[in-house]
């Protein structure tokens, strides 16, 4: 099995890791960004970003390649499509091992954000491609003159909402609230939109049908009221969990599985950084973990520094 020796490893190829990446190999530190995908995580699959600093719009896939095109012009090492099987956090020489090579570093940020929140429902996992979709981007055309439902009522939950009535000949909202939390142009463009129907006060109890998705179970929180939506497809925006799952027993996490760390980035573990999605963080938006990237890289900088350990290119 092949080997390799970085100053830093990143994990995760998302803003974070390739803003990472950057101020890393700026600061002239060996560097590598390893992912179990393509890079470009979740921002990959946002149709249009409206609120990144110098671009008044770009679509998600050409804001993470002009993302690439700028760590390209340093010397960072891209490992991608990695499936990761070990993670030792806990030693001074961090290690990550995947399918294919041995990683070691003196320094890693973890930069794997989060996924989409599962509603936990019978019928999810069984019927999910099958009218059970996380990525209206990626299936909204499949629902061409279809009834489809969103569930949530934040920024995400909107916007894909927005996004599928160019498809759908009809899109339910459902919210377990009597108001949304998106920021009030999302809301105005959803409440001006004909197609969009909004069902309050509610929750998916279950996904019912046997090829494919047919009808929801939903409940009414005030009136405990159960009853059923028809519907060709389901789209959950109900938050995201964190891609923690190999660190759960070396991190210190929050309740909910997000990393905690301090103002410089650094987790429970010496050495070890997290950035982006992944942490606790009041705001999960592109610009946040770019600028995470930045501050941790910078902590990573100045840790190989202190302790004289930068390996010589």
């Amino acid at each position: 099995m092949k080997e390799f020796n970085y100053d830093l490893l990143i994990l995760g190829g998302g803003p974070a890791g390739i803003s990472a990446a950057i101020y890393a190999a700026r600061g002239n530190l060996k560097t590598a960004i390893i992912d179990t995908s393509i890079l470009g995580g979740q921002v990959n699959n946002t149709l249009e970003i409206e609120n990144y600093p110098g671009f008044g719009l770009i679509g998600g896939f050409d804001l993470i390649q002009k993302f690439e095109d700028h760590v390209d012009k340093f010397d960072v090492d891209k490992h991608i499509m990695q499936e990761v099987k070990k993670v030792n956090l806990l030693g001074e020489e961090k290690v990550v091992e995947t399918e294919e090579a041995i990683f070691k570093a003196k320094s890693i940020i973890i930069a794997t954000g989060a996924q989409p929140a599962k509603l936990g429902v019978n019928g999810e996992q069984e019927l999910l491609g099958r009218g059970v979709s996380y990525c209206a981007v990626c299936d909204g055309a499949f629902f061409r003159e279809k009834v489809v439902t969103v569930v949530g009522g934040g920024n995400a939950a909107i916007e894909e909402a927005l996004y599928l009535t160019k498809f759908a000949s009809k899109v339910n909202i459902i919210h377990r609230r009597d108001q949304l939390r998106a920021d009030k142009m999302y809301q105005e463009r959803a409440f001006k939109d004909p197609k969009i129907n909004f069902i309050w006060d509610s929750v998916v109890e279950e996904i019912k049908g046997g090829e494919k998705v047919e009808t929801l179970a939903v409940k009414n929180v005030k009136t405990n009221e159960i009853s059923d939506v028809a519907t060709d497809g389901i789209f959950p925006y109900i938050g995201f969990s964190a891609n923690t799952e190999m660190f759960t027993d070396q991190l210190e996490l929050d309740p909910t599985g997000f990393i905690n760390t301090d103002i410089s980035l650094l987790t429970n573990i010496e050495g070890v950084f997290a950035a982006g999605d992944v942490r606790v963080t009041p705001l999960r938006q592109v610009i946040v973990s770019a600028a995470d990237g930045a501050i941790s890289a910078n902590a990573a900088i100045r840790y190989i520094e202190s302790k004289d350990t930068v390996l010589t290119k």
